[in-house]
């Protein structure tokens, strides 16, 4: 007899039903790893839950992250409450999250909570209590362990950008019993060398891990110290109140030592451009000085009295010379003129006739004979040629 042939959806229905109706599968708290985790565009959160024996799928749908207190990412340990089902379309089993917090918060993140809202509400977290960072940190002090990647990161990056930079190290214990007095006591023992600035801070780690961070003798200590906190604890994602606290949160020790520590190189770059262009203003503002000293010498020159003299007596001798040019030319044209006059005068002079054999003939009385009609034979008359007179009497008369 042939055996009875499944779907594939009916297995996986099938197992989704048996899944639904598991008791301990329907309300589980699981805790691991975070690893391969995803943000959705759609709000949906995926991700895998590990430890040193498997890995279990999870989703944790938009609706249920909204009450996430912190952003989900890989490395961190966490307790993931929700469900176990099957996904049917792969036929995977997955957990669906519904509500998340990180592993060992319990109590302690509560003690965070209420320590972080009694020191607000004292105002130590005011911004007008923050100190600004200085340009340029010459003495760096540093809390943290002496052992570590945090302190040679520290180290390695301030001397990177600053070769010639003092760091004193304070060497605390940041974690485990006594951890938050060690740190104290640093903030306070560098605060009295007269530093410029102090990093205190650690490498990541679990709530447990960083708990000295969260204490209020390292809150109080860093809120009196006279020198700029700044704060670099954890990774990114970690926050204490040391962070709230601090003048200035880095979000990891290596990013302290660059917030905290100018880079030299880029400085003196800096420098060398401002005072390229610093002289290449003095230089182009010289040259227009020296244009303007040149105008105005040209105008004082062309405005000095001496200067207006000499011009002045210039237009006046061009005037005296064009003055004598026009008498000249007046006195050649009157000459001229009176040369043409003479020359009429001559033409028509009675002495200039009697030159040319003509003469000039009175009677007795002196008046001028030009007529026969004016005498009778035997009057006197006297004829005058160029030379002289000659006296004569009149003997005949005849009409031509």
């Amino acid at each position: 007899m042939r055996q009875k042939v499944y779907s594939v959806g009916q297995i996986n229905s099938y197992i989704k039903m048996m899944f639904t109706q598991d008791f301990v599968l329907n309300r589980v708290s699981i805790s691991g790893e975070v690893s391969n985790c995803k943000y959705h565009t759609s709000g949906h959160i995926y991700f895998s839950l590990k430890d040193e024996t498997g890995t279990i799928a999870c989703v944790m749908f938009a609706s249920a992250r909204k009450g996430l207190a912190f952003r989900l990412s890989d490395g961190m340990q966490v307790i993931a409450d929700g469900s176990v089902s099957v996904y049917e379309r792969d036929g995977k089993y997955q957990l669906y999250v519904s509500r998340m917090q990180k592993d060992g918060a319990g109590l302690l993140y509560e003690r965070f909570l209420a320590l972080k809202q009694e020191l607000e509400d004292m105002g130590m977290f005011s911004p007008e209590y923050k100190q600004p960072i200085p340009a340029f940190v010459r003495k760096l002090g540093v809390v943290t362990a002496p052992t570590g990647a945090a302190v040679q990161d520290i180290i390695n990056i301030s001397r990177r950008r600053s070769p010639g930079i003092q760091i004193i190290l304070y060497p605390a214990k940041v974690q485990g019993e006594g951890a938050a007095e060690s740190v104290a006591d640093g903030i306070r023992a560098l605060d009295s060398l007269g530093l410029d600035a102090i990093i205190v801070g650690r490498g990541g780690g679990s709530i447990e891990d960083l708990w000295a961070f969260n204490e209020e003798i390292v809150a109080r200590a860093i809120f009196e110290c006279q020198t700029p906190v700044i704060s670099a604890v954890g990774h990114e994602t970690d926050t204490t109140i040391a962070d709230f606290v601090a003048d200035l949160r880095a979000p990891t020790p290596s990013a302290a030592a660059e917030l905290a520590v100018p880079d030299t190189v880029a400085v003196s770059e800096q420098l060398l451009a401002r005072k390229s262009e610093m002289e290449r203003l003095m230089r182009s503002r010289i040259a227009e000085y020296r244009m303007r000293l040149e105008q105005e010498q040209t105008r004082l020159k062309y405005a000095s009295p001496v200067q207006r003299a000499r011009e002045q007596r210039q237009r006046l001798a061009d005037l005296e010379e064009n003055l004598e040019r026009a008498m000249n030319q007046i006195l050649e044209a009157r000459k001229h003129s009176l040369a043409l006059y003479a020359q009429k005068l001559k033409n028509v002079s009675p002495l200039e006739k009697l030159t040319q054999g003509y003469a000039c003939v009175t009677d007795d009385a002196g008046g001028r004979v030009y007529s026969i009609g004016q005498v009778a034979a035997g009057d006197a008359i006297r004829v005058y040629v160029s030379d002289g007179y000659m006296e004569a009497e009149v003997q005949k008369m005849e009409q031509i």
